[in-house]
C-alpha cells in the first residue's frame, strides 16, 4: 500500500513530505526532485513570490547513495524566505515588539505581514476555516490552505513517476487546453512532447494559441484580475487492470477524480470525453475493439480516457481538471472585516494572474501518485525487480491483454 501525507505552512520554515510503501531498488537522486520542483515554478502568469523563493530539498529517508531502501521516504523543503517570517509563524510565543517596528517618527508601525487578517478573501479556505477551527486570525488558515502546499505534491510525485516509469514504462505528459477564454485546438501529446511543453510559458505546442493566451495575461493584468484554465494531463502505458469494479473505494477513475479534486483551485475533473459524452449518441461515445492486422486486439477510439468499468483498459488515461481563478484578486473583491463587523474589502498582499501552468505539473504528480498505488496493489512485490517480474507474469496469463 503506497501512503503519503504533507505537512507545513506556506511561510513556515519548510514543507514535509512522507510516501510509505515504496518499493526498493528504484533508482532516485536529490536532482530528479529538484528538476520536478523546478518544472512547477516556471510558466506565464506567476507572480514575484517565485522570483525569490526556492524550493531547497532535503532527503531524510528511504534513500541511500541514489537507491530506495524500502523505508518509507521522508523529504523537507525548505522555505528560503523563512528568516523574514521567523517571529510572525514561531512555533512559540514571541514577545509582542517583536511584531512591531520603529518608523523613525516615534510611533510604532505593525509590519503588514504581522497584522491579524480579519478580512477574508472570497474563494479561499480564510472565513469556512476561521469559523470551523475558531481562529480570529485568518492566517491560521491560509498558512495551510496555500497552493505552496502544492510543492510537497510534486516532491511525493517524483517518487510516484520513478515507479511507475522503472517498473513498466508509464510516462506521464501534461498540458492547457485552455486558459482564461482562449481554448487550444492542438492535438493530445505524447511523451516525446515534454521537453517543448516544458519550454512553452502556456504549456501549449501551438505557437499561435501560445501568443493568444500570452496576450490575455497582458490584459488580465493591466485590468487587474485573474483566469484560470483546463489543464489535461495523460499516462501512457498503463496495463490493463488497475482498480477494481467490485467497491466503490477500489474503483480508479473514482479515486482519480477525488486526488485530482484535493489540489487547490481544481473545481471539476473529467475523464476521457467527461462532459461532452453526455452530449452524444451510445453509439458515438464508446470504444469499439476490433482486430488489428496481426490479429491482436484494439480500440478504435479512447472516449473513455483508458478506463472502464473502474478499471484501466489499456488505452492511454486522460484526465482533465478545471483550475478556477485566482481567488486573491488585485482589484481586490468585497468582503467583511470580522474584527469591527463593516463592510470591507478582502486581503490583497500579491497575487498570481493565473496559476493553471504550475497546475499541470501537479496534476501529473498527484495522477502519478494514485496510479503508483494501484499499480503496487496489482502487481505487489517489495521491490521494483519483483514488482517487474509479477507484471510480465499477470501479462502473460492473458492473451487478452
Amino acid at each position: 500500500m503506497l501512503r503519503w501525507l504533507t505537512a507545513g505552512e506556506s511561510h513556515g520554515p519548510a514543507l514535509v513530505g512522507m510516501i510509505d510503501g515504496v518499493p526498493a531498488g528504484l533508482k532516485l537522486q536529490s536532482k530528479d526532485f529538484e528538476a520536478e520542483l523546478h518544472r512547477r515554478r516556471q510558466g506565464a502568469g506567476r507572480g514575484a513570490r517565485q522570483a525569490f523563493e526556492k524550493d531547497r530539498l532535503e532527503i531524510l529517508g528511504g534513500i541511500r547513495h541514489g537507491v530506495t531502501t524500502g523505508a518509507p521516504i521522508a523529504l523537507l523543503i525548505h522555505n528560503s524566505e523563512w528568516p523574514k517570517w521567523t517571529d510572525v509563524m514561531s512555533a512559540d510565543p514571541v514577545d509582542p515588539q517583536a511584531l512591531k517596528i520603529d518608523a523613525g517618527t516615534g510611533d510604532e508601525r505593525e509590519i503588514a505581514r504581522n497584522r491579524p487578517l480579519t478580512r477574508p478573501r472570497p474563494g479561499h479556505a480564510d472565513l469556512p476555516g476561521a469559523i470551523k477551527y475558531q481562529q480570529q486570525d485568518a492566517r491560521n488558515i491560509l498558512e495551510r490552505a496555500s497552493a505552496r502546499e502544492t510543492a510537497a505534491r510534486v516532491a511525493l510525485g517524483t517518487v510516484a513517476k520513478a515507479i511507475l516509469e522503472q517498473s513498466c514504462g508509464i510516462k506521464l505528459v501534461s498540458h492547457l487546453r485552455s486558459l482564461g477564454a482562449v481554448t487550444s485546438q492542438a492535438a493530445e501529446p505524447i511523451p516525446a512532447d515534454a521537453p517543448a511543453l516544458d519550454a512553452s510559458p502556456v504549456r501549449c505546442l501551438d505557437p499561435q494559441t501560445e501568443a493568444e493566451m500570452l496576450a490575455h495575461l497582458d490584459e488580465l493584468k493591466k485590468a487587474g484580475d485573474t483566469c484560470g484554465g483546463v489543464v489535461e494531463t495523460l499516462a501512457y502505458g498503463v496495463p490493463i487492470g488497475l482498480g477494481s469494479h467490485v467497491q466503490h473505494d477500489r474503483r480508479l477513475d473514482a479515486a482519480i477524480a477525488a486526488e485530482i479534486m484535493s489540489i487547490q483551485a481544481v473545481k471539476a475533473v473529467e475523464i476521457g470525453d467527461g462532459m461532452e459524452a453526455a452530449r452524444r449518441p451510445g453509439s458515438q461515445a464508446q470504444d469499439e475493439i476490433v482486430r488489428d492486422a496481426d490479429g491482436n486486439w484494439q480500440r478504435v477510439s479512447n472516449h473513455a480516457g483508458g478506463i472502464e468499468g473502474g478499471i484501466s483498459n489499456g488505452q492511454p488515461i486522460v484526465v482533465r481538471a478545471a483550475v478556477k481563478p485566482i481567488s486573491t484578486v488585485p482589484k481586490a473583491l468585497r468582503s467583511i472585516d470580522w474584527a469591527t463587523g463593516e463592510e470591507s474589502r478582502a486581503n490583497h498582499q500579491r497575487s498570481d494572474v493565473c496559476a493553471a501552468v504550475p497546475a499541470a505539473v501537479i496534476c501529473e504528480s498527484v495522477l502519478a501518485l494514485v496510479l503508483a498505488g494501484f499499480l503496487l496493489e496489482r502487481a505487489g512485490g517489495d521491490t521494483i525487480s519483483q514488482i517487474k517480474a509479477n507484471l510480465e507474469r499477470l501479462n502473460a496469463g492473458d492473451d487478452r491483454a
